[in-house]
Protein backbone atom coordinates (compact mmCIF):
# COMPACT_ATOMS: atom_id res chain seq x y z
CA UNK A 1 0.00 0.00 0.00
CA UNK A 2 1.06 3.85 -1.07
CA UNK A 3 1.02 6.00 1.78
CA UNK A 4 1.77 9.67 1.52
CA UNK A 5 3.63 11.36 4.09
CA UNK A 6 3.38 15.04 4.75
CA UNK A 7 4.50 17.62 8.15
CA UNK A 8 4.19 21.46 8.06
CA UNK A 9 7.45 20.87 10.39
CA UNK A 10 8.87 20.84 6.00
CA UNK A 11 8.62 23.11 3.11
CA UNK A 12 5.19 22.39 1.31
CA UNK A 13 5.96 21.17 -2.00
CA UNK A 14 6.11 23.22 -4.66
CA UNK A 15 4.98 21.68 -7.12
CA UNK A 16 2.78 18.31 -7.92
CA UNK A 17 4.79 16.14 -5.69
CA UNK A 18 4.39 14.52 -2.05
CA UNK A 19 7.32 15.20 0.50
CA UNK A 20 7.71 10.98 0.60
CA UNK A 21 6.16 8.16 -0.05
CA UNK A 22 5.90 4.83 1.80
CA UNK A 23 5.20 1.86 0.55
CA UNK A 24 5.50 -1.15 2.68
CA UNK A 25 8.78 -0.83 4.67
CA UNK A 26 10.34 1.78 2.10
CA UNK A 27 10.31 5.46 2.23
CA UNK A 28 11.01 7.45 -0.86
CA UNK A 29 12.13 11.68 -0.08
CA UNK A 30 11.40 13.76 -2.74
CA UNK A 31 14.11 16.34 -2.51
CA UNK A 32 14.85 19.00 0.22
CA UNK A 33 15.69 22.09 -0.40
CA UNK A 34 16.63 25.38 1.65
CA UNK A 35 13.42 26.47 2.32
CA UNK A 36 12.11 27.56 6.13
CA UNK A 37 8.95 25.32 6.89
CA UNK A 38 7.13 28.07 9.23
CA UNK A 39 7.60 31.14 6.49
CA UNK A 40 7.74 29.02 2.55
CA UNK A 41 10.80 31.55 2.54
CA UNK A 42 14.05 30.73 0.82
CA UNK A 43 16.65 30.99 3.54
CA UNK A 44 19.45 33.56 3.26
CA UNK A 45 22.31 32.41 4.75
CA UNK A 46 25.84 30.47 3.95
CA UNK A 47 25.90 26.66 2.26
CA UNK A 48 26.50 25.26 5.51
CA UNK A 49 23.14 27.20 7.12
CA UNK A 50 21.43 26.97 3.44
CA UNK A 51 22.61 22.51 3.83
CA UNK A 52 21.82 22.04 7.75
CA UNK A 53 18.35 23.23 6.65
CA UNK A 54 17.79 20.60 3.94
CA UNK A 55 18.98 17.73 6.49
CA UNK A 56 16.51 18.82 9.22
CA UNK A 57 13.44 19.39 6.40
CA UNK A 58 14.53 15.59 5.43
CA UNK A 59 14.33 14.80 9.47
CA UNK A 60 11.23 16.65 9.66
CA UNK A 61 9.91 14.15 6.71
CA UNK A 62 11.82 10.97 7.90
CA UNK A 63 10.11 11.52 11.82
CA UNK A 64 7.00 11.89 9.92
CA UNK A 65 7.26 8.07 8.87
CA UNK A 66 8.57 7.17 12.02
CA UNK A 67 12.03 6.71 10.41
CA UNK A 68 15.55 8.16 11.11
CA UNK A 69 18.87 9.34 9.55
CA UNK A 70 20.07 5.70 9.88
CA UNK A 71 17.46 4.28 8.38
CA UNK A 72 18.20 6.29 4.92
CA UNK A 73 19.55 3.60 2.66
CA UNK A 74 20.65 6.14 -0.31
CA UNK A 75 20.61 9.61 -0.74
CA UNK A 76 21.30 11.76 -4.18
CA UNK A 77 23.04 15.20 -3.61
CA UNK A 78 22.53 18.03 -6.37
CA UNK A 79 25.02 21.03 -6.46
CA UNK A 80 24.49 23.97 -8.42
CA UNK A 81 28.41 23.85 -8.35
CA UNK A 82 30.27 21.09 -7.64
CA UNK A 83 32.62 23.39 -5.92
CA UNK A 84 29.96 23.39 -3.40
CA UNK A 85 31.43 19.67 -2.76
CA UNK A 86 33.38 19.64 0.46
CA UNK A 87 31.38 22.66 2.29
CA UNK A 88 27.98 20.50 1.59
CA UNK A 89 29.77 16.76 2.43
CA UNK A 90 30.98 18.46 5.35
CA UNK A 91 27.63 19.00 7.04
CA UNK A 92 26.11 16.43 5.27
CA UNK A 93 28.85 14.03 7.32
CA UNK A 94 27.40 15.41 10.81
CA UNK A 95 23.84 13.78 10.15
CA UNK A 96 25.65 10.29 10.16
CA UNK A 97 27.02 7.49 11.97
CA UNK A 98 30.35 7.02 8.85
CA UNK A 99 30.20 3.23 9.38
CA UNK A 100 26.35 3.15 8.71
CA UNK A 101 26.26 6.18 6.27
CA UNK A 102 23.96 5.73 3.24
CA UNK A 103 25.24 5.28 -0.15
CA UNK A 104 24.93 8.21 -2.79
CA UNK A 105 25.84 10.03 -5.49
CA UNK A 106 26.97 13.72 -5.65
CA UNK A 107 26.20 15.64 -9.03
CA UNK A 108 26.50 18.86 -10.43
CA UNK A 109 23.31 20.48 -12.33
CA UNK A 110 22.69 22.92 -14.32
CA UNK A 111 20.31 24.70 -11.83
CA UNK A 112 17.85 23.72 -8.65
CA UNK A 113 14.21 24.46 -8.09
CA UNK A 114 14.44 28.22 -6.55
CA UNK A 115 17.94 28.70 -7.64
CA UNK A 116 19.26 27.37 -4.55
CA UNK A 117 22.85 25.49 -3.92
CA UNK A 118 21.89 22.24 -2.56
CA UNK A 119 19.22 19.21 -2.97
CA UNK A 120 18.78 16.30 -1.54
CA UNK A 121 16.36 13.65 -1.77
CA UNK A 122 16.78 9.78 -0.63
CA UNK A 123 15.30 6.89 0.21
CA UNK A 124 14.83 4.82 3.46
CA UNK A 125 13.93 1.37 4.84
CA UNK A 126 12.83 0.51 8.23
CA UNK A 127 12.66 -3.24 9.35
Amino acid sequence: MKKIILTPKAPSPIGPYSQAVQFGNQLFLSGQIAIVPETGELLKGSLEEETHLVMKNMGAVLAEAGIDYKDLVKCGIFLADMADFQTVNSVYAQYFDEAQAPARETVAVKGLPKGVRVEISGVAFKD
